[in-house]
């Protein structure tokens, strides 16, 4: 497969289909291999050869479907085309694999997390030869997630095994039938109903495992004791000693942790949850029970102190009215208390409860305030996560304390937006408290951070539960409840969001296309599924929805937002624009009321929406649930997680698709490529970035993409990638030379010394190549061979060069950058010790800094500092090799000797010139042989005129006499030049004559002004006698330090060649080169002929 697809060997195949590629109306019956990065094709029929390679992150769209022209087919679409596969043998196995990999795609575009092999995964005694590891760890995996997901347990739980059995229920005397399954530290129960029973049983709480009686009735009966005295009787097991065995195994390494004089915990309390058998648990939430003196702890100075309070600040800031005061409510509260009583002693209480149809239907009616906090961490899984981390909250508020990052400035500006009109956050107690919990999980999870609406929901959940609890909570929601709600993209929430239109074009066809015409769906849904409908509904009627959100999950949410959309839709159809349909839902949502609840109503936000004549009528939340329900309850978790899968390929594409476009934004101008060339460049440049994802692990720009940085930094690339880049898409093609020159640009490009480059740079660096004059291309050859371009191994001599050139523009700019780096570093030192204090660090030095690297500063050729000797040498070098592909290389390797001939001169009189004690004008210099100086350029060209090429002494073994001028040797190349006599012709028709050594020799000789040399590695231009090669060699030190040329003098004597001034303003169109190199990266449908072109790419 790797050799087919040209694939290296980091790319591992997952599994392979026979099915048949739709191209046009012809199918082509061949092999689909689906890898880890990339879905391929191959079909080999009737002579005819089809080859496709379509990368994963490029897809974007992939669904089932059955048409008429293509019966039960998969569609892969991606920006370029649309992909038909059918005539699968097992099409739902093919397409649950293509979603796992497109999936896998998809989170390393939005956190850049690639396909990692899970080690740990157990091995089986007999693996089946058609399955690979990659495809069973993929099968695990999608396993592991479901099974998470059906039962909110942490991130790191990993299922072992399942197998059908019963489960005796004594609420209702029945054997109910179902799937158990077993993980390390849990045991899990789910009925073949849905809303039968579930059950989860932590391995921490398990007392006793034994095998009971066999029956006929009853076969193969496990039983289970917990601490809270409660026996779970399974039956019908196939292979019971295996799972007692198993079961055992797991028992063993699970801690224990025996508490010791201890009271009775939190069971006594009904606003604190507990699984009232759990000793550990109760260590792990032991909490002091006076508020007062816990107030005190919390506004302590010392950083040191984790304060966490014994119960929510709901019970701190309401009034202490019984509840038989409060009339009606107060009964219907109590009957709501009582009816929770009831259900916990016949179904259980704690974590061990038998969750039934029973248990959704007490939700729906409302949790009494008392037990909310409770429900909230058994339902959402946090308070397994929390009596499994004892300590860890309090470790990271000691660890975050007097830490400041955006996150933290961020959080500092919301604290007191988290709702503000409720009389918790109206003082320093619940604002310290919410402060310390979104400080605490910004520092778990960087990634995330902070984000804004995470405020609003924390503030509700300080209400109900302590601090520890609330951080959980958040946990819960971020992590597992709302994946990617909260990160700085709100990728989940747009996800959910597509889901709502998609459902809303479902069941309310009418409305959708209204709503997609005013366009409010985006701002209305947000709005409602980031606060869970906190920042929009009076707090009494939202916190019902968050009730049934912790039970159910995001599916009450969808239900709620269709519901009040069906409830509205007369109104809506008849508004004129989004800023009508937004009054109409505002004052609709601003009165749906609670008339059940006991808390002294709080005031919302948007009450001035319901100002005016004609207030809405008050909507009661319960019945709002109901309707919700009656409506659209046929959504099933299944089904919107397909959904979610389908609508993330979506946004994440169309988010991509957005950094592209603000990053070619980001380009200046004058760039000189055109907004399509841009986008171009950027896919085939993004490419490169993910390759290093994909088969190079080790290398830096795997291990630094950071999502959360600007569009412009989030993909950079080494110079190993820029090398392999810069083969394929510069104009200037060396051969061999190639890599030296690549390397060359991109430690020009590199500024911060990272050895990393981002768009932006290398768009610069391909600009320099492509457009401007003359002179702008030969500017950018010219830094290429200064430093830092030039490295220290290639120009060892120019590095010493520079204590000679005490008065050159280059020395002052040295000066000028040691003074910047000097600033730099005591900026850089000023900063550390700003984050070592305990104030927040003063940008604006920072933003001043910034405003003057954004003025744009105009280089001209005078600021281009003087070139010596050595890196003359190798821009010849790099002259000659860029001429040896070019139609006209014989004409450009005369005239680039004989402008090499003449700058050398130059440079030699300039030495001459520079060496004089008193500093003469250069027109009136007196010559050191006596002679005067050259008065114009007329005698300075005739000065240089080279000897004829008839002359007997210009022979490529002899020496040559140039003139007057000193004897002196001058390095112009690499490789052996002295090839003994012959014409050009012969020459030129050796293969050999296109390499660095052979056509140095030819463009030497040819002219006949220079002799050749062969020493070593180096190619020597000898200027009058001859030297020894220990008198030449530049690692000797005998390179001409003193001799210098300018940027002027090289302009200046290659305009005097009409050849190399049109082979500089050749326009070269880079179009065909991104045509050629994206079929290389990304896909290409081809002929054999193609696809062993790409395959040698």
């Amino acid at each position: 497969m790797r050799k087919q697809f040209g694939m290296p060997e980091g790319e591992k195949l997952v599994n392979y289909y026979s099915c048949s590629y739709w191209k046009g109306r012809v199918p082509r019956q061949g092999w689909l291999y689906l890898t880890v990065n990339h879905l391929c094709f191959y079909s080999f029929l009737l002579g005819k050869e089809v080859s496709l390679v379509v990368q994963w992150v490029d897809v974007t769209r992939l669904e089932k479907n059955a048409t008429l022209l293509f019966p039960e087919s998969i569609r892969v679409d991606t920006r370029d085309q649309e992909l038909f596969f059918s005539m699968f043998l097992n099409i739902g196995e093919t397409f649950k694999l293509m979603e796992q990999l497109a999936n896998l795609a998809m989170r390393q575009l939005l956190d850049s997390e690639g396909f990692l092999e899970d080690k740990a995964l157990p091995r089986p005694a007999r693996p089946h030869r058609n399955i690979s590891a990659l495809k069973r760890d993929l099968d695990a995996r999608a396993k592991n997630e479901s099974y998470r997901a059906t039962f909110r347990l942490p991130g790191d739980e990993r299922l072992d095994g399942h197998t059908s059995c019963t489960l005796w229920t004594p609420f209702n005397k029945l054997h109910i039938p179902g799937q158990m399954f077993i993980s390390s530290n849990y045991i899990c129960f789910a009925s073949k109903e849905e809303d039968a029973c579930h059950l989860i049983i932590p391995l921490r709480e398990v007392t006793i495992v034994e095998k009971a009686d066999s029956s006929s009735v009853l076969p193969s009966p496990l039983s289970i004791s917990t601490r809270s005295k409660m026996t779970f009787l399974f039956a019908n097991l196939k292979d019971r000693d295996f799972l007692v065995q198993k079961i055992s195994d797991f028992l063993q390494k699970t801690p224990s942790k025996q508490p010791s004089g201890l009271g009775a915990g939190r069971k006594a309390s009904v606003s604190n949850p507990v699984p009232e058998s759990s000793p550990a648990a109760q260590e792990a939430s032991e909490q002091p029970s006076n508020p007062s003196s816990q107030c005190g702890g919390r506004q302590s100075t010392l950083p040191q102190e984790a304060p966490t309070a014994s119960q929510g600040l709901l019970r701190l800031f309401q009034r202490n009215t019984p509840v038989e005061d409060l009339g009606a409510k107060g009964a219907k509260e109590k009957m709501k208390e009582e009816s929770w009583h009831i259900h916990f002693f016949e179904y259980g209480r704690g974590v061990c409860m038998y969750r039934t149809a029973k248990t959704r239907e007490l939700v729906l009616k409302g949790i009494p305030e008392g037990l909310r906090g409770e429900l909230w961490l058994l339902f959402s899984g946090a308070w397994n996560e929390m009596v499994t981390h004892p300590g860890y909250y309090a470790e990271l508020v000691e660890k975050s304390t007097g830490k400041y990052s955006l996150a933290t400035e961020e959080i500092e500006r919301d604290l007191h937006r988290s709702m503000p009109e409720h009389p918790a956050f109206q003082n320093e107690l619940g604002i310290a408290a919410l402060r310390r919990v979104l400080t605490a999980y910004a520092f778990r999870n960087p990634t995330i951070g902070y984000c804004q609406a995470m405020n609003i929901v924390t503030s509700v959940l300080l209400l109900y539960g302590t601090e520890e609890e609330a951080f959980w909570l958040l946990v819960a929601l971020c992590e597992r409840m709302l994946p990617d709600y909260y990160n700085n993209r709100v990728v989940g929430a747009l996800v959910d969001q597509g889901i709502f239109e998609e459902l809303t074009r479902d069941f309310l066809p009418q409305l959708s296309e209204k709503m997609q015409e005013l366009g409010v769906a985006t701002s209305i849904s947000l709005s409602w599924f980031l606060t869970l409908f906190l920042s929009v509904m009076p707090f009494e009627s939202s916190v019902v929805i968050v009730d049934c959100f912790f039970y159910e999950g995001i599916k009450v949410v969808l239900q709620v937002a269709l519901a009040i959309l069906d409830a509205n839709m007369e109104q809506l159809l008849s508004c004129n624009d989004e800023g009508e349909a937004m009054t109409i839902l505002g004052r609709y949502l601003d009165n749906v009321v609670n008339k059940q609840s006991v808390s002294p109503p709080v005031p919302h936000l948007h009450a001035l929406l319901t100002s005016g004549d004609n207030p809405p009528a008050e909507v009661d939340i319960f019945d709002l649930l109901k309707v919700s329900y009656e409506k659209f309850s046929s959504l099933r978790a299944d089904d919107i997680e397909q959904m979610r899968f389908k609508q993330r390929l979506k946004v994440i594409q169309s988010l991509e698709d957005t950094a592209k476009r603000s990053v070619v934004r980001a380009i200046p101008g004058d760039i000189g490529f055109s907004i399509e060339e841009l986008e171009d460049l950027y896919m085939v440049f993004k490419a490169k970035h993910l390759a290093s994802q994909y088969w190079g692990r080790g290398q830096p720009t795997a291990m630094r993409r950071d999502p959360s940085l600007p569009y412009l930094e989030q993909y950079r690339i080494d110079a190993t990638q820029f090398q392999e880049l810069f083969a394929s898409l510069t104009p200037w093609a060396c051969g061999s030379h190639t890599s030296v020159l690549a390397g060359r640009m991109f430690r020009l490009l590199d500024r911060n010394k990272d050895s990393l480059i981002n768009f932006k740079e290398f768009v610069t660096g391909m600009s320099g190549m492509y457009h401007g004059d003359l002179t702008d291309k030969l500017k950018v050859l010219y830094k290429l061979h200064l430093p830092p371009a030039l490295s220290p191994e290639e120009a060892e001599s120019a590095l010493e060069a520079t204590h000679y050139f005490t008065e050159d523009s280059s020395s002052e700019e040295t000066l000028q950058q040691e003074e910047r780096e000097g600033t730099g570093n005591e900026d850089v030192q000023e900063k550390k010790g700003e984050e070592r204090g305990t104030s927040p660090p003063d940008y604006r030095h920072y933003l001043q800094i910034w405003a003057k690297e954004k003025e744009v500063q105009k280089e001209t050729i005078k600021d281009l500092p003087k070139m010596d000797q050595e890196q003359f040498i190798e821009l010849c070098k790099t002259l000659y090799n860029v001429f040896s592909e070019d139609p006209l290389e014989q004409e450009l390797y005369h005239a680039i000797a004989a402008v090499a001939s003449l700058l050398l001169r130059m440079g030699e009189l300039g030495k001459r010139f520079s060496a004089q004690p008193s500093r003469k004008p250069r027109d009136s210099a007196p010559r050191e042989d006596g002679q005067p100086a050259l008065s114009s350029p007329q005698d300075l060209a005739r000065e240089l005129q080279p000897p004829a090429a008839g002359d007997p002494q210009a022979k490529a073994g002899g020496d040559t006499q140039l003139g007057k001028a000193p004897q002196e040797s001058q390095v112009v190349g690499e490789g052996g030049g002295g090839e003994g006599q012959g014409s050009p012709s012969q020459r030129l028709s050796d293969d050999e004559t296109k390499d660095d050594m052979s056509m140095s020799s030819y463009s030497v000789v040819s002219t006949g002004s220079l002799q050749c040399e062969d020493l070593a590695d180096d190619t020597v231009l000898v200027g009058g006698e001859a030297h020894s090669p220990a008198a030449t060699t530049h690692r000797g030190g005998a390179v001409d330090t003193e001799w210098s040329i300018s940027f002027e003098q090289i302009l200046a004597s290659i305009l005097t060649e009409s050849v190399l001034v049109n082979f500089f303003e050749k326009k070269v169109d880079i179009g065909l080169k991104i045509k050629d190199q994206k079929k290389v990266e990304r896909q290409f449908s081809s002929s054999s002929d193609q696809e062993q072109s790409w395959a040698s790419g």
